[in-house]
């Protein structure tokens, strides 16, 4: 399979350093941009290579830089969203910390498409440690000349800025994220005007995930239709997955759009530990919705065809757990990781996400009532669609696919307390 992203993982300390960069091809795209394209151009290209955002959303990429105006009386920014919260997501990281120059090569080449001369990495404040490998790769490019006010001496000016966060899942949300750049609370904000109207500072602005601004010099370089055609017809190119839970190899895997989801288990992950069964696998990250062990045998890894069994590809992270899980315990963690994140901006999410875990909490104390898991599924409704931002829809949908596909785990917690109070009037 060709490899767009990380073709350079395995050189020793990756591609850090940009002397490393230049001599794997680095920087080849970015000129070529100046020599052969108009911004128009670019942007045409990236909609040629059906590249939608790997954030989650799965929004066509050319598409929504092409919402950006051609004319703005405010300056145009490009943001990436760096703030890789999503609980079982981790390839971001990875991209970060083995190809810096990818996605600050994918950010200038956006950069000039969109018109933005001012751009940030929004990065998540964990990540302190990859900071210090940004701003060390964004000081070569100064040096090189690949950031600046005359980039490559084709007149136009970029530069670059690496902001952290402060560990708030709210602000992987891109409007969130720019009132946090903004330096103010990471609320959401309500839409329409969307960003690439009205974003950053009032300005146009494009906010993009890392994997999707490090596929833009690969494509640049080998043209929209050649990237397309590693993929599917709407799901084009490579994608990188984050595999973890119940199989021999965990980690991050690139492999193309429309590859069998249980291929990738058995092939590049090693299979089910012990020779146990597999239960169930989250596809997305945690907030999306949970499918069966026969419907990943069915399922292949792109948008449309994780739609057919209910669920989404969202951030690519591949959550396996085999025959021994108790998926009502399972989702009451993830109930629990959205009481605590949910930024209190409105009542649906605010109050609904603390109401499913008191439920959660006296079931999983074996004091669930009849009617409990029934309980849970009509709380979970009404925060689904109805919150200020898809952290609502986050932490509903995961509850109402588990119950819909393994109620049994969750009756057993009902089950237990009829057989208790019935022992205790005998």
């Amino acid at each position: 399979m060709t490899k767009v992203l990380t073709n350079r993982f395995d050189l020793k300390g990756g591609a850090c350093d940009i002397d490393v960069y230049l001599k794997t091809g680095g920087y080849q795209a970015l000129a070529r941009t100046f020599k052969d394209f108009t911004p128009d151009q670019v942007i045409e290209e990236v909609k040629k290579s059906a590249l939608r955002g790997r954030g989650g959303a799965g929004f066509p990429t050319g598409m929504k830089w092409g919402f950006v105006p051609k004319e703005s009386k405010r300056p145009k920014y490009v943001v990436c969203n760096a703030d890789e919260s999503e609980p079982g997501t981790g390839k971001d990281r990875d991209l970060m910390r083995y190809d810096p120059h990818l996605l600050i090569e994918g950010m200038i080449i956006a950069a000039y498409a969109l018109g933005a001369r001012d751009n940030y990495i929004y990065i998540r404040g964990e990540y302190w440690y990859i900071k210090e490998i940004l701003e060390k790769a964004i000081a070569q490019a100064y040096e090189r000349g690949y950031l600046g006010k005359n980039v490559l001496g084709s007149g136009f000016e970029c530069n670059l800025y690496v902001h952290p966060g402060a560990g708030a899942y709210i602000c992987g949300e891109e409007t969130a994220l720019l009132e946090s750049l903004e330096g103010k609370r990471g609320h959401p904000r309500l839409k329409p005007p969307f960003p690439a109207v009205v974003g950053l500072y009032g300005g146009p602005t494009i906010v993009n995930n890392v994997e999707t601004l490090a596929a833009v010099p690969w494509i640049i370089q080998n043209g929209g239709e050649a990237y397309k055609a590693l993929g599917t017809e709407k799901s084009g190119g490579t994608k990188l997955f984050t595999v973890s839970g119940h199989v021999n190899r965990p980690g991050n895997y690139e492999v193309a759009m429309g590859y069998p989801l249980m291929s990738m288990v058995n092939n590049e992950c090693g299979g089910i530990p012990g020779g146990r069964k597999l239960k169930a696998i989250i596809p997305g990250g945690s907030s999306v919705p949970i499918i069966t062990a026969e419907e990943a045998e069915k399922v292949n890894l792109d948008y449309e065809s994780m739609g057919t069994v209910g669920s989404m590809l969202g951030s690519g992270g591949v959550i396996v757990m085999d025959e021994t899980v108790d998926i009502f315990e399972t989702t009451m963690n993830v109930t629990h990781f959205y009481k605590h994140e949910s930024c209190g901006w409105c009542t649906p999410c605010r109050e609904g996400t603390r109401w499913l875990f008191k439920v959660f909490e006296r079931m999983h104390r074996y004091e669930g009532r009849p009617g409990d898991v029934e309980l849970l599924y009509d709380l979970a409704d009404k925060i689904l669609g109805k919150s200020f931002c898809p952290l609502g829809d986050a932490a509903a949908m995961p509850v109402q696919s588990a119950i819909q596909k393994f109620r049994d785990d969750f009756d057993r917690r009902i089950k237990s307390t009829l057989v208790q109070i019935n022992t205790a009037a005998d």
